[in-house]
């Protein structure tokens, strides 16, 4: 599992951390519906923790596990949420026990996985019955995730480029379906969105320059000409003023069969 390997806590948290952080408190509120207030809570693929540090707010830190794939975010985790028992796992492999937590949620990990079945399958397994297992992943599919205007106009300079469209889950019913194929019960749809605000290009653009997921990846590939017409044309796209960015979500939430 994971698509940020090499790729700073610090750098991470620059580029999706001000959309993700945001999300993290509307996803934890999905995810913890109708969740004993003293059932101990899991965060899968944590990242460098903003999802885990929502929890932590919403349930204290003895209450939260988290796991992580890449020890830099698993570091960030314990530094942003001492107390907190955080672990290099991947979803696939998760080193909990059965039927362990309340809640087990994976905020934007599931497109990430090297086998999203396997891991809906773990979280499921860690969870008690009449527990809930959440995932989310952003729109890419139907232009409604963060990034979607700079894949879009990405694509129109570069026939070529691939985008997120095409990750699993990032189109309405295939997180659903993939939490079926995982054999969990009553599983449902829903969306959720966050608004960030940006004083100006630059600090939108900047970020994109750190290398962080696909989109960062695909700068470091063009040539200098290349970089600076994608970036003039985006700027063309959104202007050198305050600007706001709202963002989509698919979510699934099931319960262990």
């Amino acid at each position: 599992m994971g698509s940020f390997g090499g790729v700073s806590a610090e750098a991470y948290a620059r580029f999706m951390g001000r959309f993700s952080t945001p999300l993290a408190f509307e996803f934890a509120t999905v995810g913890l519906e109708g969740v004993a207030a003293d059932a101990r809570v899991l965060d899968v693929g944590c990242g460098p923790g903003m999802l885990t540090l929502e929890l932590v707010e919403r349930r204290g830190p003895a209450a939260v596990s988290a796991a992580d794939p890449e020890p830099a975010f698993v570091e960030a985790t314990e530094e942003l949420c001492p107390g907190v028992d955080v672990r290099v796992a991947e979803a696939e492999h998760l080193p909990f026990a059965d039927r362990e937590f309340g809640a087990t949620l994976a905020q934007l990990v599931v497109h990430f996985m090297s086998d999203p079945v396997r891991g809906v399958t773990q979280m499921g397994r860690v969870t008690a019955p009449g527990g809930r297992v959440s995932a989310c992943v952003w729109d890419h599919a139907g232009d409604g995730g963060p990034l979607s205007t700079f894949w879009r106009v990405a694509r129109r300079l570069d026939d070529g480029v691939r985008g997120e469209a095409g990750l699993s889950g990032a189109a309405p019913g295939q997180l659903v379906d993939i939490f079926r194929r995982a054999g969990l019960a009553d599983v449902a749809q829903t969306v959720v969105e966050c608004t960030v605000s940006f004083r100006d290009f630059a600090d939108w653009w900047d970020p994109f320059l750190l290398g962080v997921g696909p989109a960062g990846r695909y700068i470091a590939t063009l040539e200098g000409q290349d970089a600076a017409r994608l970036e003039a044309a985006l700027r063309d796209e959104l202007g050198d003023g305050a600007f706001t960015v709202t963002a989509r979500a698919w979510t699934a939430v099931g319960t262990p069969a």
